[in-house]
């Protein structure tokens, strides 16, 4: 443990290790201090913002010794912008990063020590990726600023792909002409071209070709942003389940259940979003395949019927606010014979985990996916048999 003194140039502390929300931790005077933009090395001077007992949140006043891992941010607007945190940290170090977040929510908050994670890393850590929602205020057109609901003009994101970069520079133009009247903006492209949410809801379709299917998308859709690790996402959620019947739980537009109509003879995809539910039936036909079945409902209510009972497999992707209360008690009562769980928050697994092997569940495999490269954000698929 590192201490140093306390007064009014702060306090004085090494960077020990990454924890959940992407925030460094080190220890001084008694304190156990969070310290956001922080690399595993770091010796730093801080200064607190938040204190509550033993704990405390702090700012970096002043980098006293760099860590190995640290390097300079590439984005001019790092550490103003509320979009990435993790830009400080060469690529792998981010990925060891997550690795240990992954590692010790599963231990601290589900209790289950699943030792090092593996953490799949995007092909581009820049330039990956094509959702983007922006905020617009007048002429200025960007991202939050940190912890506040400021707008930052941005120009140039690193992160997006140049065809997303091209819809923010379009975006930015209405803007300046006084055209847009939305204080948000959702864009989205593909390989061709980009396209901006509408108010009614016509706006173009984008095409996504991955695992051998067309998939069909809007800016509004759920569908994931960084295209160049669907197939190593979605190959390692499906692969080793086969049977009679799946379940897909919160499907999207149908990215996991194309796939999964190929290993089971019925497949039933379930969302509650209505324009989803349509262009995930769409893909379906689009792309030949006659034994999925949609159904539009919440998924609580759609585990608690009937229709739920005697699967081989459920997988399930929910958002990142977590399973509706209830929902996960109620998988395990319905006893399939597999699940596997896609998260984007660790938090959230970490619970649900728990509850799953209370319920007899047994974790056969996980594995860790880097989706949000500069960012804290990491998906995770946890696969499960029932005991």
């Amino acid at each position: 443990m590192t201490t140093g003194p306390v007064g009014d140039e702060g306090i004085e502390l090494t960077i020990e290790r990454i924890v959940p929300r992407g925030l460094g931790i080190g220890f001084a005077d008694g304190l156990t201090v969070f310290v956001p933009l922080a690399a595993v090395g770091d010796r730093v001077r801080v200064e607190i913002t938040q204190r509550k007992k033993k704990i405390a949140f702090a700012r970096i006043a002043k980098v006293l010794e760099p860590s190995p891992d640290r390097q300079t941010p590439p984005c001019n607007y790092f550490g103003e912008c509320g979009g990435c945190d993790f830009q400080q940290m060469k690529y792998p170090a981010q990925l060891a990063a997550k690795s240990s977040i992954v590692a010790d929510a599963l231990r601290r908050l589900g209790k289950l020590d699943v030792g090092e994670v593996e953490v799949i890393a995007s092909p581009e850590p820049f330039a990956y990726r094509e959702r983007a929602r922006w905020q617009v205020r007048g002429s200025l057109v960007g991202y939050f600023r940190r912890e506040s609901h400021d707008v930052i003009d941005i120009e140039h994101c690193p992160i997006l792909t140049p065809k997303l970069n091209e819809a923010l520079s379009a975006v930015r133009e209405q803007a300046e002409l006084g055209k847009l009247r939305a204080h948000e903006v959702e864009a989205a492209a593909d390989a061709e071209r980009f396209t901006l949410s509408t108010s009614n809801g016509d706006d173009e379709l984008l095409r996504c070709d991955s695992l051998g299917f067309e998939y069909k998308f809007r800016p509004t859709s759920f569908f994931q942003a960084n295209r160049l690790l669907i197939e190593p996402l979605v190959n390692f959620a499906t692969d080793g389940f086969a049977g009679a019947k799946a379940i897909d739980l919160y499907c999207g537009v149908g990215l996991f259940t194309l796939p999964l109509a190929k290993r089971f003879d019925t497949i039933i995809g379930v969302e509650g979003s209505e324009a989803s539910i349509d262009l995930a039936r769409a893909n379906a036909a689009g792309n030949g395949i006659s034994n999925a079945e949609f159904v539009q409902s919440s998924v609580k209510s759609f585990v608690a019927s009937r229709a739920a009972r005697d699967a081989d497999l459920v997988l399930l992707d929910p958002p990142r606010s977590g399973t509706e209360k209830g929902t996960i008690e109620l998988l395990a009562e319905l006893r399939p014979k597999a699940i596997s769980y896609v998260s984007c928050d660790p938090s959230m697994l970490a619970r649900d985990l728990r509850e799953l092997v209370d319920a007899g569940y047994e974790l056969d495999g996980l594995k860790a996916f880097d989706l949000f490269p500069q960012s804290h954000h990491v998906e995770t698929v946890a696969k499960l048999s029932r005991n």
